[in-house]
């Protein structure tokens, strides 16, 4: 963890061999595990192979890891993804895939030669900050009808993360503060759906398909680190992300761009510094965004696939 927030991909995969050649070498059995704690790969290649590619972490992660199948796809035989069922219809816009399943609590009935989490394919193909895929968009859909034609600039807001995390969540009383800037029409892009405290458009969405269209008719998305923030990041779209003092390694640390998407920018808690700070951060950026606006278009970048090597310990 230490290593990829730094950046230095190549000292963290080193470790990783490590760890799986002494699981492989003691036979160490996960099965029992909770899913998103088990690991998969044993280490075999993946070249020329029929992989089958588990989701067994949250939406958010699937929507940041599938943009390596394109590159996957093009060095093995066959890619099945065995993926979250409310993802499905999105993923079907994603390139490398050969066969999309509904991932289920029993054993996926495909063949196969080598089982792997998509959490383990930056370990098995060797990423550097230099070869993730930085092309967006990546995931695509249909835009929903823009909004009226007016003065204003439209935001989506997502301010509640997972239970599970609720550290990573803005108390709404904090939120108040973002209705004084002028020029700005709000929307609820929470889901499920929940009201923001103060006069916005609560856009009910009826699944992450929809949510992901009106995030493309939106002037920008400001997502708590949840998965809304990475499908706004993974369809081109314009979002700025709000981090928790103590944040997930993937943000890595101090950089206020995101190398995994190039229309996010990152808004980091100063240590000891709660929200304040933060919605003071993001209420200055939208009065000069007002004039210069979120984001530049995203430019595609140079085609990365080549730099890929799988794996073969």
């Amino acid at each position: 963890m230490l290593h990829v927030r730094r950046g230095d991909f190549a000292a963290a995969w080193a470790v990783s061999d490590r760890i799986l050649q002494r699981r492989v070498s003691q036979r160490e059995d996960c099965s029992g595990w909770p899913r998103h704690l088990q690991f998969l790969w044993d280490g075999r290649p993946l070249a020329g192979q029929r992989v089958l590619v588990h989701c067994y972490h949250g939406l958010g992660d699937t929507i940041q890891f599938v943009r390596l199948l394109e590159p996957l796809r093009d060095q093995v035989a066959h890619v099945t993804l065995w993926a979250q069922p409310v993802l499905l219809d999105l993923l079907r816009s994603v390139r490398g895939i050969d066969c999309l399943l509904a991932l289920h609590d029993g054993a996926p009935d495909v063949e196969r030669d080598v089982d792997i989490e998509l959490m383990e394919l930056p370990h098995a193909m060797r990423l550097t900050l230099d070869s993730i895929p930085r092309y967006v968009p990546y995931i695509h859909a249909p835009r929903a009808r823009p909004p009226v034609s007016d003065e204003l600039r439209h935001a989506g807001l997502v301010w509640r993360s997972g239970e599970w995390a609720p550290q990573r969540s803005i108390p709404e009383r904090q939120l108040a503060r973002l209705a004084d800037v002028a020029g700005i029409k709000w929307y609820s892009l929470q889901y499920p759906s929940r009201p923001l405290p103060f006069a916005a458009l609560d856009v009910t969405h009826q699944n992450i398909c929809s949510m992901a269209a009106q995030m493309r008719a939106l002037d920008l998305v400001i997502a708590v680190d949840t998965m809304a923030a990475h499908l706004a990041g993974a369809l081109g779209v314009p979002v700025w992300t709000l981090l928790h003092e103590d944040c997930d390694w993937r943000w890595m640390s101090e950089r206020s761009d995101s190398p995994w998407y190039p229309t996010m920018r990152l808004f980091r808690q100063r240590p000891r510094g709660g929200w304040d700070s933060v919605i003071d951060n993001v209420i200055a950026a939208l009065r000069v965004s007002q004039r210069t606006g979120f984001a530049s278009s995203p430019q595609p970048s140079q085609d990365s696939r080549a730099r890929y090597s799988l794996s073969r310990l």
